[in-house]
């Protein structure tokens, strides 16, 4: 098989699936670029990047000396922005009625009580967008209130009820400001997978048929690895789209190989609410395959992730002979020195994006040399044991799967 740990990888082909994200990817490959220059200073190879040339899927080529080895990789971000900007493009009413649906979901369903049990920083996050929207609308109320209670002492009869007019333009004002607050936005994310109770909406399941097969070409190439790369909620993306991928053809002996990275996995925020019966199976399919390793990885630090929560185990879905996923830590305590933690500690929307950034203190996690490194992923890690301190009860109320 191509790519093993004697040949190395001298061409690589990268997919990258973003979170629910509504930026166009031209943000990955700045974010790439920079980052990947300040972690080869730290780190002492050479890594140069150019935009790609022709069309297909956005993207952007990779040119690594590493370990004296030469390797040239093409990364490509598997883009559905438009479908996130197209979930958010709602009004002040129908966001707080989303805010009521998405809570009664959880609730009800006793998703958000199991979610609990996990990881509390989740937890927090998901709680977060609730506090700050309905936060907002109590100080709109409390403005008009003042309002009123001045026209009021005009005399005029009836007219303190025109202080109700201040809530409608203070409410759009907030919503103009969540550039800074992200709280529209996260509630838009947790309202997009709660709306179908954990089922994959139509216009994402043809999307999502459609990046399999762009992944099912490039195994057909003559590269040495295609490495899958799911950040966030796309990484639930990728365990579904792998899962059809390898139902219907594993990757042939001389062709490349298939890898699996999954970084900052909020798989349970899905896995755990009542219709994800298909990611359930999926995550069960994949962690009883043979034929590609699937490298999980997140960090106490990121408070917007399931840290070491092995999300086959916690989903209540394990095999009895389960391979997958390797749950490691990117220990960000340790792999950031103690100056660049104490800058980025409260940053959590920006640790979340770690992953994808410089460690001035590198351990064996680098997103750089994985995805344009002379090594396989699972040559990579091999040997390497799942971390002691991972999460493996299984947790959810829901263990119905349907393929």
């Amino acid at each position: 098989m191509a790519g093993t740990q004697d040949e190395g990888v001298r061409r690589r082909r990268v997919f990258y699936i973003p979170g629910y994200d509504p930026i166009p990817p031209r943000r990955y490959r700045e974010l790439y670029r920079t980052e990947s220059a300040a972690q080869a200073g730290i780190s002492g190879y050479r890594i140069a990047v150019q935009a790609k040339q022709g069309d297909g899927p956005y993207g952007w080529h990779v040119a690594a000396q590493i370990d004296g080895a030469e390797v040239h990789s093409d990364i490509e971000v598997l883009v559905w922005s438009d479908i996130v900007r197209a979930s958010m493009d709602k009004g002040l009413l129908a966001t707080y009625g989303a805010l009521i649906r998405t809570a009664w979901i959880y609730l009800a369903s006793g998703a958000l009580f199991r979610l609990a049990r996990l990881r509390k920083g989740p937890l927090l996050a998901a709680l977060y967008p609730v506090a700050m929207l309905l936060g907002q609308l109590m100080l709109a109320l409390g403005l008009a209130w003042v309002l009123g209670a001045l026209l009021a002492l005009t005399g005029v009869p009836g007219i303190g009820w025109l202080g109700l007019a201040a809530v409608w333009p203070m409410l759009a004002w907030f919503r103009k400001q969540d550039g800074r607050v992200y709280a529209y936005y996260l509630m838009h994310d947790y309202a997009y997978s709660a709306r179908w109770k954990g089922a994959i909406p139509p216009p994402l399941t043809a999307r999502m048929a459609e990046f399999g097969t762009q992944i099912a070409a490039a195994l057909d190439s003559d590269v040495d690895e295609v490495l899958v790369v799911g950040h966030s909620s796309g990484a639930h993306l990728a365990i579904s789209i792998l899962s059809d991928l390898l139902r219907d053809r594993a990757p042939g002996q001389g062709g490349p190989v298939l890898s699996f990275l999954s970084l900052g996995q909020v798989v349970p925020m899905v896995s755990f609410l009542p219709d994800a019966g298909r990611l359930r199976a999926d995550l069960q399919f994949l962690a009883g395959q043979q034929a590609m390793p699937w490298v999980d990885i997140t960090a106490p630090g990121d408070g917007c992730a399931f840290a070491l929560c092995d999300p086959v185990a916690v989903t209540g879905v394990a095999p009895a002979q389960k391979h997958w996923p390797l749950v490691l830590s990117g220990a960000f305590t340790k792999t950031l020195s103690p100056e660049r933690w104490k800058e980025l500690r409260w940053r959590f929307f920006r640790l979340h994006f770690q992953y994808l950034c410089a460690f001035d203190r590198p351990g064996a996690y680098d997103y750089f040399q994985i995805t344009a490194g002379p090594m396989t992923l699972a040559d990579r890690f091999a040997g390497r044991a799942p971390s002691q301190s991972r999460i493996e009860t299984p947790t959810s109320g829901y263990r119905s799967m349907t393929p």
